[in-house]
């Protein structure tokens, strides 16, 4: 099994799909952030809180950690347009385990349900099991949100477990849902696409 590589190559300037490109974030980015985490339907989706973040909580993780050094964050673009419309994710990189945390919001909704997410969850996959040579991608998923789940099965997430009723959303109990990726499966899903 291969090392992870250090911090800084980690972080590729940009990552090339046919619908998206995925590239660092800026600076600027910001103020997409703030109106995407202040959506209660995006606060619905990604948070076990109900209310969307504030503003000063948006901006302090936009900095230590979209910004910072600990999380691998890549801008979502439209490939044709340029158009800013997510993010993504790895988070927790454990190079000794050769495993990490996903995550992705596609923050404008007219984006939604066009491959945009499938995509980039593609490429950071690729980007895991190549470029970092690691061994697991692993993230968690709210069950009401099957849009999600459809799309990390797409990519080759299976389910490993759930944290039975552990959200509360339209007045009821949901689950977490536990997927993962493993890089062999990966590899045999990609010499299958071949």
């Amino acid at each position: 099994m291969a090392a992870a590589p250090d911090r800084e190559s980690w972080r590729p300037e940009a990552i090339l799909g046919q619908l998206v490109v995925l590239r660092r974030h800026r600076p600027d980015n910001l103020r997409a952030f703030t109106r995407w985490y202040a959506d209660p339907e995006i606060a619905r989706l990604t948070r076990y809180q109900q209310a969307p973040l504030s503003t000063e909580e948006v901006q302090r993780f936009f900095y230590t950690r979209i910004l910072g050094s600990d999380f691998l964050a890549m801008a979502i673009h439209v490939r044709d347009t340029d158009r800013l419309i997510g993010t993504c994710a790895f988070s927790q990189l454990d190079g000794d385990n050769g495993s990490t945390l996903y995550h992705i919001t596609i923050g404008e909704n007219d984006a939604w349900g066009k491959g945009y997410g499938t995509e980039a969850t593609d490429l950071m996959l690729a980007h895991a099991f190549t470029r970092l040579a690691l061994h697991r991608v692993a993230l968690m998923v709210f069950e009401f949100n099957p849009r999600a789940i459809r799309s990390y099965e797409k990519c080759g997430f299976v389910v490993e477990g759930r944290a039975r009723q552990a959200i509360v959303r339209d007045g009821r109990f949901w689950d977490e849902i536990h997927m993962s990726v493993l890089a062999e499966e990966w590899e045999a899903r990609f010499r299958d696409r071949r």
